[in-house]
């Protein structure tokens, strides 16, 4: 597993990675697919070895999704079935082929009581996601689209945003609106204004940040407001 390059499997001593290669099975998933719909949640628990993967909320009167978070390269989840064993009101859809660990969720249980370095890799993991939906709640409520657009584009390209850098390569517009809470055409509207004030280029399934100073500028102005 050393090869896959994620951080957990690098502070793992032999015989614990030895038990992951006991107990882990590597799974796969095409673009698209919507996966855990036969409670594989609570049976199993899942390390991302490469793809992305988003859990998602919908409104079905209005058909609105909202994405809360995209799992890449080392992310884990469910950690909220894993700690109370309860189901949530969460879908999934793959947004990139993706290859995961599946871990029986029992097991992973136990090491959570008895193994120091799946500890020492766990909680600072999961305290992060808590943060991430804190920020998810707040932006939402008290920054406008523009705003939390411009505040993603600085993220995506920020080395020490763990959840956001480089978060929106090869991500469609659609992709984009439903992380920001809100519809494509709306996402592309101010991706225009920004183009058209030589910030961003915009290409189909890319955007690159041409002038960082201005989209700053721009960011603490919007903020402001």
């Amino acid at each position: 597993m050393r090869h896959y390059g994620i951080e957990i499997f690098k502070e793992l001593d032999q015989s614990f990675e030895e038990q992951f290669l006991q107990y882990g099975k590597i799974i796969s998933f095409k673009k698209k697919e919507t996966p855990f719909l036969d409670g594989e949640l609570h049976r199993y628990f899942y390390i991302v070895l490469k793809g992305k993967i988003k859990s998602f909320q919908i409104n079905l009167d209005n058909a609105k999704e909202q994405t809360l978070f995209v799992y890449r390269e080392g992310d884990m989840f469910d950690t909220l079935v894993l700690l109370d064993g309860e189901s949530h009101d969460v879908m999934y859809e793959v947004l990139e082929r993706s290859e995961l660990l599946e871990l029986p969720i029992k097991k992973v249980r136990e090491w959570l009581h008895t193994n120091e370095q799946f500890n020492r890799h766990f909680f600072p993991y999961i305290a992060s996601q808590m943060r991430h939906t804190e920020e998810l709640a707040s932006d939402l409520s008290l920054y406008s689209t523009s705003e939390r657009l411009s505040k993603l584009l600085l993220q995506n390209i920020n080395p020490q945003e763990a959840h956001y850098y480089q978060l929106l390569q090869n991500l469609s517009k659609t992709e984009i609106a439903k992380l920001l809470g809100t519809v494509r055409n709306v996402v592309e509207r101010h991706l225009k204004e920004l183009e058209a004030q030589s910030i961003i280029e915009n290409q189909r399934k890319n955007i690159y940040v041409k002038d960082m100073q201005k989209l700053l500028e721009k960011s603490e102005q919007l903020l402001l407001n």
